[in-house]
C-alpha cells in the first residue's frame, strides 16, 4: 500500500519550493527584527561563597599576635607570605574567613586571651590556624584539638597550612630546623613580611636560650640557643634600609647569648650592623640577661655610645634576693646585676636601663621582697615591667609551694606604688633634644619620637615629621613621656635612603621590582626602535613576554 510519502527526496534542497523566500529576502527581513533582551542567569550568593571557600588564596585573613617583639616579627613574616600568595589581610575579624592566632605562653592571662579567641572564632564559624609558643609547647591541649598548628620554626610554611585549613583539613607542623645535626635559628630572614610599622624592622638574631629558668614556659617552645649567621643578619638590615626603614630592633629570647653556638658574640654582630645604619637612623638592642652581658661590658659601653645606637638596654633582674634568684635558676646574683648597671651608667652617661621584676615567686619572703623594693628605690628605673607570678603548667616552679594569691597581689600593688612615686624625666624639661619620629600615640593626638636614650617624646602630629629626625625643646614631662616643641629654625632630617613602604605593603619585593623596572625600560626602548624599523615595511609583529624566577629577573623576548 503506497504511503503518503512514496516520492523520495534526493536532497534536502528538494524541500524548498518556488514560493519560498530567497536567501536574500530572508536576510533583508532579519533587519526589521529586534532581538529580545535576555537576562543572564545570575550566580546565587551562596554559590559564589562556596566556590570561593574551595580555592585557597582568595580568602581574607585576620591575624592577632600576643607577646614579645620576637613573636611580632614572626607575625609580620607570616602576614607577608600570605599576602604575597594572594590572601588578603584584614583588620576586621568579622569579615575574615580565617583567623590566624599567634600566641604567647609567658603568662596565664595571655594564654587565656588566646583560648578565648579560639572559642570566639569557632562560634562565628571561622577557620582557625594557631601559631606561636602555646601550641608549640603544648600541642595536645584539649582546646587545640582539630586545629591546624604552625610551629615557631615553621613560619615559612604558613601558606601551606592555611591552604589546607581552608579546605577543611587539619595540619600540624612542629618540627625543628636542622643542618647537619645543628639546630638552626628558624625560618629564613629573607622571607616576605608586612611590617606593622613600615618605619621599624624587627630582626630576630637568634631563637631559644642557654638558660633553664624554673618559671619559664617559653623555653619549652623556643628550645636551646640557635643563632643566625652574621652575614644573613647584616643582609636583612641592609634590605630593610633599602625599603625606607629608619629604626631597627634586635630581638630574641636573650640577645646577650647571641653567637655562642656558632663561634661569635653580640659585640661582633653589632659592630657589623652599625656599618649599615644610615645617618639619622637608629638601632635598638633587645633584652639581655646579666650573665652574658658581663663578659662584654667594655665593648657594649662603646656600642651604646655610638650615635646611631640607642643608649638603652633591657636587663631583667626579676628579684633582688639571691635566694630567690637561685630558686629561679637565673645563674647570677644581685651583685652581678648591679655591676652591669653601675658600669653602664658610668661609661654611658644618661643610659636607660629597663628591667623586669616578678612578684610572689614561690618561696619569696617579706625580706626578699623588701630587698627588691630597695633596689627599685635606689636605681629609680625609668622603665619597669612588674609581673605577678603565674605558675605555668609543666615548669618546675609550678610544683613548688605557692605564695598565697592575695600576698602576690599586694606585693605587686606595693611595688607599682613605689615605681609611680617618682618621675624620671622631670629634670629634662628645658633640654633641647634630637628625636626620631616613628609612631603614632595611642590616642592619635601626637606622633611618638625617641631621643638618644630611647625615652619617649611626644611631638605635634605633622605629616612632614613622620620618619624624620627633628630637634625639639622639652617643655613638659610625665611618668612615661616628655613633650617636645619643634625648633622652628631647624629642618627635619630624613634618615631613610628610600621611600618607606606603604602600610600593609609586602616587604622583600622591592629588589625584584627594581630589577623588573630596569629590564622593562630596556625592553621598551628596543621595542620602540624595532617598531620604527618595521613600520615602513608594514610587517606584523608579535611581542612575547617571558618571566623567569631565577635571580629575580624578568626577560622580554621580542620576535618579528
Amino acid at each position: 500500500m503506497p504511503s503518503s510519502c512514496d516520492s523520495l527526496m534526493e536532497d534536502i534542497e528538494d524541500m524548498v519550493s518556488s514560493s519560498d523566500p530567497t536567501p536574500h529576502e530572508r536576510q533583508s527581513a532579519r533587519k526589521s527584527i529586534i532581538p529580545r533582551a535576555r537576562k543572564k542567569k545570575e550566580l546565587m550568593s551562596d554559590e559564589e561563597l562556596q566556590a570561593d571557600s574551595l580555592i585557597p588564596g582568595t580568602q581574607k585573613i585576620w591575624m592577632k599576635t600576643w607577646g614579645c617583639s620576637h613573636n611580632n616579627s614572626d607575625g609580620e613574616y607570616m602576614a607577608g607570605q600570605l599576602a604575597a600568595s594572594g590572601y588578603k589581610m584584614t583588620d576586621d575579624p568579622t569579615e575574615a574567613d580565617v583567623w590566624l592566632l599567634n600566641s604567647c605562653t609567658v603568662k596565664n592571662p595571655a594564654e587565656d586571651h588566646f583560648r578565648n579567641s579560639i572559642k570566639k572564632a569557632q562560634e562565628q564559624q571561622k577557620k582557625v590556624v594557631v601559631a606561636g609558643c602555646v601550641p608549640q609547647a603544648q600541642p595536645r591541649m584539649d582546646y587545640l584539638k582539630g586545629l591546624s598548628i604552625i610551629g615557631v620554626q615553621q613560619i615559612d610554611r604558613v601558606v601551606e597550612v592555611v591552604d589546607e585549613a581552608v579546605k577543611g583539613h587539619s595540619v600540624r607542623l612542629l618540627g625543628q630546623k636542622k643542618d647537619g645535626g645543628r639546630r638552626l635559628g628558624g625560618a629564613r630572614l629573607d622571607l616576605p613580611k608586612i611590617r606593622k610599622n613600615p618605619l621599624i624592622e624587627i630582626i630576630s638574631i637568634n631563637t631559644g636560650c642557654l638558660n633553664a629558668c624554673t618559671y619559664c614556659k617559653t623555653k619549652h617552645a623556643r628550645g636551646d640557643l640557635a643563632s643566625y649567621p652574621i652575614e644573613e643578619l647584616v643582609e636583612r638590615a641592609r634590605q630593610s634600609f633599602q625599603e625606607g626603614v629608619c629604626e631597627i630592633w634586635l630581638t630574641s629570647e636573650d640577645t646577650g647569648a647571641y653567637g655562642r653556638d656558632i663561634g661569635t658574640d653580640l659585640p661582633t654582630l653589632l659592630w657589623r650592623l652599625v656599618e649599615e645604619i644610615p645617618e639619622g637612623a637608629m638601632l635598638r638592642l633587645g633584652m639581655t640577661n646579666p650573665p652574658y652581658i658581663l663578659e662584654h661590658l667594655e665593648e657594649m659601653a662603646k656600642i651604646l655610645n655610638h650615635p646611631r645606637v640607642y643608649a638603652f638596654l633591657h636587663v631583667p633582674v626579676q628579684s633582688a634576693s639571691d635566694s630567690v634568684l637561685m630558686d629561679m635558676k637565673r645563674e647570677y646574683c644581685i651583685d652581678d646585676f648591679k655591676r652591669v648597671v653601675d658600669f653602664l651608667k658610668e661609661r654611658v652617661p644618661g643610659v636607660t636601663i629597663a628591667t623586669d621584676i616578678i612578684c610572689g615567686f614561690p618561696g619569696e619572703t617579706e625580706e626578699d621582697f623588701e630587698a627588691t623594693i630597695d633596689l627599685v628605690k635606689a636605681y629609680r628605673f625609668p622603665s619597669l615591667f612588674i609581673n605577678q607570678f603565674y605558675p605555668r603548667p609543666g615548669t618546675p616552679a609550678a610544683r613548688l609551694e605557692q605564695v598565697p594569691a592575695h600576698v602576690k597581689k599586694q606585693r605587686t600593688k606595693e611595688l607599682s606604688q613605689v615605681f609611680h612615686s617618682y618621675n624620671p624625666y622631670d629634670h629634662k624639661v628645658g633640654e633641647r633634644q634630637h628625636v626620631l619620629v616613628t609612631e603614632e600615640s595611642f590616642d592619635s593626638q601626637y606622633y611618638v619620637a625617641h631621643n638618644k636614650y630611647y625615652e619617649q617624646v611626644l611631638v605635634p602630629k605633622r605629616v612632614e615629621f613622620k620618619g624624620k629626625m627633628i630637634v625639639v625643646d622639652v617643655y613638659e614631662a610625665g611618668k612615661h613621656f616628655m613633650k617636645g616643641k619643634p625648633v622652628e629654625e631647624s629642618k627635619p632630617f630624613t634618615p631613610s635612603i628610600a621611600m618607606p613602604l606603604q602600610k600593609g605593603e609586602v616587604s622583600g619585593l622591592l629588589q625584584m621590582c627594581h630589577c623588573l623596572v630596569s629590564h622593562s625600560l630596556w625592553c621598551y626602548d628596543i621595542f620602540k626602535w624595532m617598531h620604527k624599523q618595521i613600520s615602513s615595511f608594514k610587517y606584523s609583529y608579535t611581542v612575547y613576554q617571558k618571566h623567569t624566577c631565577s635571580k629575580n629577573e624578568e626577560h622580554q623576548v621580542i620576535t618579528v
